[in-house]
């Protein structure tokens, strides 16, 4: 778990406790608040776990093309080619 994570689960929190107050004294804009933060609770939930998978990739590619320099240069060569065929519409 990363800070991003954390501080997605801090706001997700906080927008309930908002909510629930707002839905308690009747104030409108103070349960818009806590959803809105909950909203952005979850959106800071999701970038952190998403970093968290990325990140042991981005290492095992390091890894590949520290180990194997001439293969990672075909394979970018390669993936390049069709990339460039594919916005030309071949």
């Amino acid at each position: 778990m990363n800070t991003t994570t954390l501080k997605g689960e801090g706001q997700d929190l906080l927008g309930s406790v908002k909510q629930a107050a707002g839905n308690a004294t009747g104030d409108s804009s103070l349960q818009a608040g806590g959803v809105a933060d909950q909203i952005a609770g979850t959106a800071n939930k999701a970038i952190g776990t998403a970093t968290d998978t990325v990140a042991p990739l981005a290492d095992k590619a390091r890894a590949f093309a520290k180990d194997r320099p001439f293969a990672t240069a075909a394979l970018v060569g390669v993936v390049g080619i069709a990339l460039l065929n594919t916005l030309r519409g071949k």
